[in-house]
This record gives structure tokens, C-alpha cells and sequence, in this order.
């Protein structure tokens, strides 16, 4: 996703098989997406290594460089595989453009690890336009989801310590079935991903009053 807001691309992917107690989830990182490059991804692979004995890491991208990076922190070698790429996504390249001729990038190769079971997610701070439309086309839509979801945390009081807010960035305009389903995976992430038995749901307007919003915030809110 992009590094300008901290996001994460939910509902686009094929269900996993959990792991088993003994077993690393496995995690596919795109090491060369992102404003600050390679380095920024290796030290925050570094981190979550750190937190997290049970995962491990794919990371795609070149390989001389990634080497080096990952010689430079101990211990961070047991638990990461390099896999080579010759390409980048870039910033502002067109998704479609990337459909067509982004096989040898790592974020293609990236999402790809997913789509062959080799690794549970993918991660990428590279171009958002582009890997909403891969992770479409290479992992396919859950069933019953029309369209995908960007999810955005922010810092919140609850036992969870975030709110969860979406789409921030995949759609420009949502109908009422489309919201009713960011509703119900929003609820599904704070369950699952922040700890919440019962998260409350809500939905952004411009102002509480009934007639305020657009038709289909009115539906939607119905």
C-alpha cells in the first residue's frame, strides 16, 4: 500500500488454511515498494521478527541488495527467503500498464506467493492503484464481496487500540450494498485482527441529521 497513509488491502484474497501451532505463518513482503526503499521494509521486517518468533518472511526484490540488508541484523537470515526479482512497480506507474507487463516485479511475484499457498498475506508500501488491481486478478474476491476494501487504522481507546475505517481509497463512489459490506468486513477485521468481541459499527456522514447525505448513505444507514 502506500506510505502515505498506513492501510491494508483486505477482502481480495482466497481464504488460508490456519496454521498449525507448530508452524510459521508466512508472511510475502514486496522489499522494493515504497517512498523510502528496501532498507525501511528490511528494518521493519526486522522489528516484526523480533515481536513475532512465529512468522516468517518472503521478501521480493533484488537480491544483491537485500542480502546486504539482511546480513547487517542478527538472526533476521533464519527467517527470511529472498527471492529474486529483475523489476519494480513504481510510483506512478498505471495499474493497467502493470497488469500487462509487471510479471517480473516483486510485487507481482509478491502476490503471487499467496495465490501459489506459499505465504498467507501480502505485504506491499509500494503503488496502491496497481496492487488492488493484481490482488484482484491473481487472488480473486472473496465470495459475496462486490468490491474490494482499503481499511485505514488510527489510535483509539477501545481494548483494540485502533478504530478501523473504510474504503479509504479503493472506490470513489460506494452504494448502499457496497457500504453494508465494508460494514460487515470492518466488523470482521476488529474481531479478528484488534481483539473486539463486539465492535460497534458506524457510518461517516456529513452530519446526523436524516436528511443530511447522499441516497445512498440514507439506504445504507437503513
Amino acid at each position: 500500500m502506500s506510505t502515505e497513509t498506513p492501510s491494508h488491502n483486505i477482502a481480495s484474497t482466497e481464504p488460508q488454511v490456519a496454521a498449525s501451532p507448530n508452524s510459521k505463518i508466512i508472511i510475502s513482503v514486496d522489499a522494493m515498494g515504497g517512498d523510502l526503499g528496501p532498507s525501511a521494509v528490511v528494518a521493519g521486517v526486522a522489528k516484526s521478527a523480533e515481536k513475532n518468533p512465529n512468522i516468517g518472511f518472503i521478501l521480493h526484490g533484488d537480491e544483491p541488495t537485500l542480502s546486504k540488508l539482511i546480513a547487517k541484523r542478527s538472526g533476521l537470515s533464519e527467517v527470511v527467503e529472498v527471492r529474486h526479482t529483475e523489476d519494480v512497480v513504481t510510483m506512478d506507474a498505471k495499474p493497467s500498464h502493470v497488469m500487462r507487463n509487471g510479471k517480473a516485479t516483486s510485487m507481482w511475484s509478491t502476490v503471487d506467493a499467496v495465490r501459489n499457498k506459499e505465504a498467507t498475506v501480502a505485504v506491499s508500501c509500494g503503488n496502491t492503484g496497481a496492487l488492488m488491481a493484481l490482488s484482484m486478478i491473481r487472488l480473486r474476491k472473496l465470495p459475496g464481496v462486490n468490491r474490494p476494501a482499503i481499511a485505514c487504522l488510527w489510535p483509539s481507546k477501545n481494548p483494540g487500540g485502533f478504530n478501523v475505517m473504510l474504503d479509504v481509497g479503493a472506490d470513489i463512489r460506494a452504494d448502499e450494498q457496497d457500504l453494508l459490506q465494508y460494514a460487515l468486513m470492518g466488523a470482521s477485521y476488529a474481531r479478528n485482527g484488534l481483539g473486539l468481541k463486539h465492535p460497534r459499527i458506524g457510518l461517516l456522514n456529513v452530519g446526523t441529521e436524516e436528511h443530511k447525505g447522499r441516497s445512498e448513505l440514507k439506504a445504507a444507514n437503513d
